[in-house]
């Protein structure tokens, strides 16, 4: 009889301890009574009927998930490796163990094809300059296929964009040649705009001949100062006007 009672005793311990379940603060549990489901329940303790009843446990936590590269081809024909970070969480426990049988792989294979459908209508220049405008509508149209499921989309960030050798030259060209453009433009908008000066400054000398005499005497001062053998001595034309004037013979006394 005390073997029979200590027995007892075992298997009703292993009853409550098969039967007693603690969830915590982000966990809840999807309750199946006999295959049909009953609700969800957490977190804290739960006490489940042995045999009857079972439960599936929820995470709702944030959860990263790493998209491997994708071989994508973009709208101007030009081939690149790409990959992405997905932050998604579960905000339906329910849909997310009734409605899809793995919610994870699920979500990364729509990651991946959605990932190389967005891409893929977009030039390469997109990829490389736009990469918030693509982060958000790859978001989005994760989002709207993940809500069936109970899953939130909650942020996508493209990772690394991977070019061939070639590309990668031609790049290093034509951002050269830019480079190149601009120079040129500026050094000519610079060449346009102190010859359009000049002529400001010639026109308001011309209009004061004292103004043109003190410039003269500046650049005698100049010359005063230059360590050169060779000076050479500007000569005002009204000065030898006369004599041009009389062909070129000097003045009689």
């Amino acid at each position: 009889m005390p073997y029979f009672l200590i027995v007892v005793i075992v298997l009703i311990a292993l009853l409550v301890f098969t039967s007693v379940r603690v969830l915590n603060e982000y966990e809840r549990a999807v309750m199946f009574t006999l295959g049909r489901f009953t609700g969800v329940r957490g977190p804290g303790l739960i006490i489940l009927w042995p045999i009857i009843q079972r439960m599936s446990k929820v995470d709702l936590r944030v959860i990263v998930l790493n998209v491997p590269k994708q071989d994508v081809i973009t709208r101007d024909n030009v081939s690149v490796k790409v990959n992405a970070v997905v932050y998604f969480r579960i905000v339906d426990p329910a849909k997310a163990i009734i409605q899809v049988a793995n919610a994870w792989e699920a979500t990364s294979q729509v990651a991946q094809t959605t990932l190389r459908s967005v891409l893929g209508q977009h030039e390469m220049d997109d990829l490389l300059s736009q990469r918030d405008k693509l982060n958000a509508d790859i978001q989005r149209i994760l989002d709207e296929n993940t809500e069936a499921w109970g899953i939130k989309v909650a942020n996508v960030e493209l990772k690394d964009v991977d070019l061939d050798e070639t590309m990668v030259r031609a790049m290093a060209r034509q951002a050269e040649a830019e480079r190149n453009r601009r120079a040129k433009v500026i050094n000519a908008e610079g060449e346009r705009q102190a010859a359009q000066t000049l002529v400001e400054a010639a026109k308001a000398l011309a209009q004061q001949s004292s103004a043109l005499q003190l410039r003269y005497l500046q650049t005698l001062a100049d010359i005063s100062h230059d360590k050169s053998q060779l000076i050479i001595f500007p000569l005002p034309l009204d000065l030898i006007g006369p004599l041009i004037g009389r062909g070129g013979t000097p003045p009689q006394a």
